[in-house]
């Protein structure tokens, strides 16, 4: 009955990427010492969405529309240009930290909205 609520689509979209992006963050951490690893990193959620909704089509599943991200498809990750160490690794721990703390605000956000909304819902019902 409520499957087709578009708050409920995007919170957890946005909980997707944030999980997705934690390990992308952890990867490059563990790789912090490997010698030619370049690090990798996601676009950000609002910037996914933006670029969604400019074309008017999202994919709801891996491989649909012919894309590979979605609300919870793959989301695509690509090579970061920051500088490179001498053998070759571009991880910087620190810039790592820093999205790891900015990835667990977006998902404790993606959660807040969902409670709040679960919370509307049940009142609207008569049930909070």
């Amino acid at each position: 009955m409520f499957q087709g609520l578009n708050v409920f689509k995007t919170a957890h979209a946005m909980a997707t990427h944030a999980g997705q992006r934690q390990a992308v963050v952890a990867q490059n951490v563990a790789n912090a010492d490997t010698p030619g690893y370049k690090a990798q990193d996601m676009k950000p959620f609002a910037e996914v969405m933006r670029t969604d909704s400019a074309t008017g089509m999202r994919a709801s599943r891996a491989g649909h529309l012919g894309a590979a991200q979605g609300a919870g498809g793959h989301w695509q990750t690509f090579d970061t240009n920051d500088q490179t160490d001498p053998n070759g690794n571009s991880v910087s721990v620190e810039l790592e930290l820093l999205k790891g703390v900015e990835v667990k605000r977006q998902h404790d956000r993606a959660l807040a909205i969902y409670k709040s909304s679960l919370s509307i819902l049940r009142t609207s019902l008569g049930r909070g």
